[in-house]
């Protein structure tokens, strides 16, 4: 058992030995050693202050522009519900839904979805 041990042991030291070895020949031949991020390159403030400057001169006004584009949008949107028309192919119910009364979709919306006979309310809009 003994010299299981210190076989084992002392293929541990080899190994660590070995490790040290290869790290301090790598250190004496100068290999380059990758740098992945513009952070080893010594570039965290210039590409920190690019990206803000992104943020604020490229997506706030985009946001904004988005925000006008919905607004201006919503202005000139109808508010009447379409003519419903009873297509064969629409609204089918094959069985109940498991909520409710069955016939009503989970986030239904009596203004915007029909049922399969129509509109709940035609006359609240």
């Amino acid at each position: 058992l003994t010299s299981v041990c210190s076989a084992a042991s002392d293929r541990r030291l080899k190994m660590a030995a070995l490790g040290r070895f290869s790290q301090s020949l790598l250190k004496s031949v100068g290999a380059p050693a990758r740098q992945l991020s513009a952070a080893a390159h010594g570039q965290t403030h210039d590409a920190t202050r690019m990206w803000k400057i992104l943020s604020f001169v490229v997506a706030l006004p985009g946001v904004g522009v988005c925000m006008l584009n919905t607004f201006l949008k919503m202005q000139h949107h109808s508010q009447d519900q379409p003519e419903f028309v009873p297509y064969p192919h629409l609204r089918i119910r094959s069985k109940p839904f498991p909520w409710g009364d069955g016939n009503h979709s989970l986030f239904h919306n009596s203004h915007v979805n029909a049922l399969p006979t129509g509109y709940e309310d035609s006359s609240h809009h």
